[in-house]
């Protein structure tokens, strides 16, 4: 099954934009211009994607110049893919409601109950993501601007995610809560991911199908494949990542 965003032909909510730009180049040809970064996409970002104090991850400075696309840290690191455990971490069924309101921060002392509850452990190299029922939520009240308000991991929760050795954090909005909690900083989430612990992060998965099976079968963790667009100086890349029970 696939872990990945609901995309729509037509939908130019503010939730979540339009999702490609096609041109027709004949009849049986087209060209596809996607801008995946933001809220309409499942999307990896690569580690060149943030930088903190003009550095990226490892201390790239980002004065190298990125004309050409991003000269160190790109995409293209993960041109082999991402083969590990998935583990997926359903807060709204932890709590027992169908979905997070958007602002709701989820602490490290949610994921340690999260983990008392399942009797799973997350553990070095796997794939967490986070399910916060974002779909389920705009299909009961309707779209609104997720880049703004949305539930996540609040900032706390990146050391407990580095204490785990966590290889990749996936979500099924932008991994942050949003307003973030943390005075003067909109991402700190990706700031620590990202730049500080070398983590690419996975934003915009439809995690509705992986939260319903996890549930019937009373397991929460599957094997997941991820193969990004092997793109020389790509910031990241849309994916389409599958779940394996």
């Amino acid at each position: 099954m696939r872990v990945r965003a609901r995309e729509s032909e037509r939908d130019t909510a503010a939730d979540v934009g339009s999702p490609y730009e096609i041109t027709m180049l004949g009849a049986g040809m087209d060209s596809i211009a996607v801008a995946y970064h933001g809220y309409a996409h499942t999307h990896v970002d690569a580690l060149w994607h943030f930088a903190v104090g003009g550095r990226s991850y490892n201390g790239f400075p980002r004065s190298l110049g990125a004309e050409q696309g991003a000269p160190a840290l790109s995409v293209l690191q993960l041109k082999d893919g991402v083969f590990t455990r998935g583990v997926l971490v359903d807060v709204p069924r932890l709590r027992g409601v169908p979905y997070l309101e958007p602002g709701t921060a989820i602490y490290p002392g949610d994921l340690d109950e999260w983990e008392e509850t399942t009797g799973v452990k997350i553990g070095s190299g796997d794939a967490v993501f986070i399910y916060t029922g974002r779909w389920p939520r705009r299909a009961a009240v309707g779209p609104w601007s997720v880049g703004e308000h949305a539930a996540g991991l609040h900032a706390s929760a990146a050391a407990w995610l580095k204490d785990r050795d966590v290889a990749l954090l996936g979500h099924d909005a932008g991994n942050e809560v949003t307003p973030s909690l943390v005075e003067g900083v909109q991402f700190p989430i990706h700031q620590l991911a990202i730049v500080a612990m070398g983590m690419p992060l996975v934003d915009n998965c439809d995690l509705e199908a992986v939260a319903a099976t996890a549930a019937r079968l009373g397991r929460p963790d599957f094997l997941l494949t991820v193969a990004p667009l092997a793109i020389r100086g790509g910031t990241g890349s849309p994916v389409n990542p599958i779940a394996t029970f």
